[in-house]
């Protein structure tokens, strides 16, 4: 392997279809459900629905600010796409670079930089690598990075953990709501069944958003968080090793200690 040409393969992002077909597929499901009973249009009730997504978008926004809770959106948006770039991945990657490096010199690696524009934490260590940064600011820099991202994902993992607590509660507030209209006003029954509807249906959508929507959510921006730390860490490892100009075997060694045995890579075997 390290004697024959170096080939950097471009990161390639995609869909996250598991998330899409997850989210989907549930609410096809509820819907498929709720289509066979007949009765589609008695699920649609606007009060509701204002009780619910726009109360739980409130009460979670008083829990924190304007800008954590626009920050939240973008990040899951960022959770419906796939880095396909596995951390077992990223090690052959870095090492790959490592070897070029080491076979061309450290200024041969502008050439790599575009391929790998996608991942923008390598591509920042590379890039203040090849500019003759001292490896030791190198290293802190990246190491503020990856502090600051983990940073994010733990702020909107805790926006979207409120959202998923406070819609129930959201959901039973409508209830009560719905139960006080309806007997308040026994002496009228055509009120009653849309009292019920209001009672019924705002803890229907409130398990509905905190279940199917939130928390799921919220599960997978951690575990996207958690693989994107190991890929991280493992870019810092070699971003460092490259900019020593040590040497790869040392680095696969090093990488190796970061990665569960299955996932070892064998580089220069």
């Amino acid at each position: 392997m390290p004697d024959e040409p170096i080939s950097i393969v471009p990161t390639k992002n995609a869909i996250d279809l598991a998330t899409i077909v997850g989210l989907l597929g549930a609410f096809s499901l509820v819907f498929a459900a709720i289509y066979l009973g007949g009765s589609v249009g008695s699920f649609i009730n606007i009060p509701s629905i204002l009780i619910v997504l726009l109360g739980t978008i409130a009460v979670t926004l008083t829990c924190f600010s304007f800008k954590e809770v626009l920050t939240t959106f973008f990040v899951i948006r960022k959770t419906m796409s796939a880095n396909l770039r596995e951390p077992s991945d990223g090690a052959v990657q870095i090492l790959q670079i490592s070897q070029l490096a080491r076979q061309k010199g450290i200024l041969s690696l502008q050439e790599v930089l575009e391929k790998i524009s996608a991942e923008p934490f390598l591509h920042k260590g590379i890039s203040l690598i090849v500019d003759g940064l001292p490896v030791n600011e190198v290293q802190i820099i990246l190491r503020q990075e990856l502090d600051a991202m983990l940073l994010r994902h733990e702020k909107s993992v805790s926006v979207l953990k409120k959202g998923a607590e406070y819609a129930p509660a959201m959901g039973l507030i409508g209830t009560l709501i719905g139960l006080v209209q309806m007997l308040g006003n026994l002496e009228d029954p055509s009120t009653i069944g849309p009292s019920m509807a209001v009672a019924l249906l705002t803890t229907f959508y409130g398990a509905l958003l905190a279940n199917m929507v939130f928390s799921p959510l919220a599960a997978k921006l951690e575990r996207s968080s958690a693989i994107e730390e190991v890929l991280n860490e493992i870019y810092l490892l070699g971003v460092v090793s490259i900019g020593r100009q040590e040497n790869p075997r040392r680095l696969e060694m090093l990488l190796n200690s970061s990665l569960p045995p299955k996932d070892r890579v064998r580089f220069f075997e």
